[in-house]
């Protein structure tokens, strides 16, 4: 059951800063989603992270994820979604970052599995977003991009619900930024939605091969997890010049 936006709009208790003042700009649902996280090496990691980020730890470790889930009905405000654009599924490549004391994420690689909402997508917000052939159902997902040799491969059982959440659950999961780099800007994005609620998931096959992130990306997950998703609210982005 779908909550309304004044709902969760006024639902702000778990959040580490208090929402925007300004109007939203995007409606959106990333829905049933496969979390992958891995401890990864400082010097590694910052081989990918622009100078101006800040890499956040955790108990003095930074992390990596990789992200699947479904986009759903993303839209701009006042206006309707169109499925055959709005709805695609997505596998994000994430890390965890700080920029003046607000910690988010940051993208290492964004895939969609839809062309054109790709092309959208990137025009609109300038994140890394690229194609790649994706296709799920209940109990798998994979993903192939022969022009960067990608290919990803989770066979998976959804488990019970987390009743009790650790830190570093949240830590992982509940991020309310996003900074994403170009040429001459640091691009900053607040975005808002209820806790992720989580569940328990087996993986009886994955495959992840990801060249460019091999020192990153390399062997099992240190930590899994499996959300039904959540609801989303975006706000236009905020430039600062390198």
């Amino acid at each position: 059951m779908k909550i309304k936006i004044k709902s969760i709009l006024d639902t702000t208790a778990h959040r580490p800063w208090e929402i925007p003042n300004k109007s939203w700009k995007f409606y959106q649902e990333w829905n049933n989603a496969i979390f992958l996280h891995w401890e990864v090496e400082l010097d590694e990691l910052q081989k990918f992270v622009p100078k101006e980020l800040e890499i956040d730890l955790f108990e003095g470790k930074p992390w990596v994820s990789l992200v699947a889930f479904t986009m759903e009905k993303i839209r701009p405000k006042n206006l309707p979604s169109f499925s055959p654009i709005s709805n695609f599924y997505e596998i994000n490549i994430r890390t965890y970052v700080k920029l003046n004391n607000k910690t988010g994420v940051y993208f290492l690689s964004i895939e969609g599995g839809t062309n054109l909402s790709c092309k959208i997508a990137k025009m609109i917000s300038e994140l890394p977003y690229r194609y790649s052939k994706i296709k799920r159902d209940m109990y798998a997902y994979q993903a192939i991009n022969s022009i960067f040799k990608d290919k990803l491969f989770i066979k998976f059982l959804i488990g019970k619900k987390v009743k009790t959440k650790n830190v570093l659950d949240i830590w992982l999961t509940e991020r309310y930024a996003l900074f994403q780099d170009t040429e001459k800007f640091i691009n900053e994005f607040e975005i808002h939605h209820l806790e992720w609620p989580l569940r328990e998931i087996e993986i009886h096959n994955l495959e992840v091969k990801y060249q460019r992130f091999d020192t990153l990306i390399k062997g099992k997950p240190h930590k899994i997890q499996y959300s039904e998703g959540v609801q989303v609210i975006a706000w236009g982005k905020k430039s600062k010049e390198k």
